[in-house]
C-alpha cells in the first residue's frame, strides 16, 4: 500500500526544529534569495518553457551538453514525466526507498518488482541484486545515496548495473538528489550510456524546497526531447529559474556544506550510539535509526519534527529518519532524545 507521507510538513504541527526534511542546514544562500527579488519584474510574464538560460548554466556547471538536459518543477515532477514519457510495463526498484517511485509507476499501470534491502547488512546494495536484473525489466529506478537509508551504491556494483542495463536496453533512472552531499561520490555519469537518466535537484543541496527546481541529465538528446514534451508546458517558474542560475554560481557555500555535513553526521551518530540507539551508517545528510514506536509524538511535544518511516516498504513504526542540521540544532535534538528515552 502506498501512503502519501513525506518529511517537511511543518504546517500540520507547531514545529520549532524540523529534522524531517533533508535540506542543507546552511539554508537558502542569501545571493539566491536576493537574485529572486532582483528579478521580480519577470514574474508578470510567462517563464521560458525550455529554461534556456538555466540549462546553459547547468550545462556549464555539469560539463554536459545542454540538449541532454531537462528542467522541471522539482525532482518529483520530472519523475512523473519520465514515467509518463516511457510508459514501462515492468519496473524494478529497491526498497525501502522514496515512495513516489512506486506511486508514479503504479499510476501508469506498471508492474513493479521490489528488491528488499537487508537490515542485516545495514541496507547496503550488494551483488545479489544483479540476479533479479532480468532482460524483461523495462525500467530500473535506484536512489544513490538511497533515501531513507543514506547508503551509496558501491562504485563497482553501479558500473556492473549500468553495463547490464545497457546490454539489455533497460531504462536506468538513477536518483542522485543527495549525491552532492557526498564528498568524492561516484556518479552514474562515470558509466553513462544512451538509455540512462540521472535525476538531480536544487531542493536539497541549496535548501530550495519551496521554489521547486530539478533537472535530469539524459543519455541522449532524444530522451531529453521526449521528457521535455511530456507534462505541463510551463513547468519551471521564473523565480525558480532565476534561483537556479544564481545557485550554480555558489562555490564557498558548497565547500562549507561538504565540511559541515560529515562533521555533524558523526556527532549525531556518536550521540545516538551513546544513547544506545541503533542507527545505520549513512553517507548522506540524514540518518536512519530505530527507537520506540511513539518517539515522533514525544518529540513533537518539544516542537521537534522527525520523519517516522512506517510508510517505507520494509520498515515499521520503530524506524525514524533525521536530517543532519547545524551543531546547535543537533545538540537540541540529542538533548530531547535523551529526555524522551531516558527521562
Amino acid at each position: 500500500m502506498i501512503t502519501e507521507q513525506h518529511g517537511g510538513n511543518i504546517f500540520a504541527n507547531p514545529v520549532q526544529y524540523d529534522f524531517s526534511a533533508n535540506l542543507n542546514p546552511l539554508g537558502l544562500p542569501e545571493s539566491v534569495r536576493q537574485a529572486v527579488f532582483d528579478h521580480s519584474d519577470l514574474w508578470e510574464h510567462y517563464p521560458d518553457p525550455y529554461c534556456t538560460e538555466l540549462r546553459k548554466a547547468i550545462a556549464e556547471y555539469e560539463n554536459y551538453p545542454a540538449e541532454k538536459i531537462v528542467c522541471g518543477n522539482g525532482a518529483d515532477d520530472l519523475l512523473y514525466r519520465i514515467v509518463s514519457a516511457f510508459r514501462p510495463e515492468k519496473a524494478l526498484i529497491c526498497v525501502p526507498a522514496f515512495g513516489e517511485y512506486q506511486k508514479a509507476l503504479s499510476e501508469y499501470n506498471c508492474s513493479v518488482t521490489e528488491y528488499l534491502l537487508s537490515e542485516n547488512n545495514n541496507f547496503l546494495l550488494t551483488d545479489d541484486f544483479l540476479e533479479i536484473l532480468k532482460p524483461d525489466i523495462n525500467m530500473l529506478i535506484l536512489c544513490h545515496p538511497n533515501n531513507p537509508t543514506g547508503r551509496c551504491i558501491p562504485a563497482e556494483l553501479l558500473g556492473r548495473i549500468a553495463e547490464i542495463c545497457n546490454k539489455n536496453k533497460i531504462l536506468f533512472l538513477c536518483d542522485e538528489c543527495f549525491l552532492d552531499f557526498v564528498p568524492d561520490g561516484i556518479s552514474l555519469r562515470n558509466f553513462m550510456h544512451e538509455n540512462m537518466i540521472i535525476l538531480k535537484a536544487f531542493t536539497k543541496i541549496y535548501a530550495m524546497a519551496g521554489l521547486r527546481l530539478g533537472y535530469v541529465l539524459t543519455g541522449n538528446p532524444e530522451y531529453a526531447r521526449k521528457i521535455q514534451h511530456t507534462g505541463q508546458f510551463w513547468s519551471v517558474s521564473a523565480p525558480a529559474q532565476t534561483a537556479g542560475i544564481s545557485a550554480l554560481e555558489e562555490k564557498n557555500y558548497l565547500e562549507k556544506t561538504l565540511k559541515l555535513i560529515p562533521q555533524e553526521r558523526k556527532f549525531l551518530q556518536d550521540s545516538l550510539s551513546e544513547l544506545k540507539i541503533k542507527y545505520y551508517p549513512s553517507e548522506a545528510n540524514f540518518i536512519l535509526f530505530r527507537a520506540g514506536p511513539d518517539l515522533k509524538t514525544k518529540l513533537l511535544s518539544e516542537k521537534i519534527l522527525i520523519r517516522e518511516c512506517s510508510n517505507y516498504t520494509g520498515l515499521d513504526e520503530t524506524f525514524y529518519r533525521i536530517a543532519v542540521r547545524n551543531h546547535q540544532e543537533n545538540q537540541v535534538l540529542i538533548s530531547a532524545l535523551r529526555r524522551c528515552l531516558h527521562g
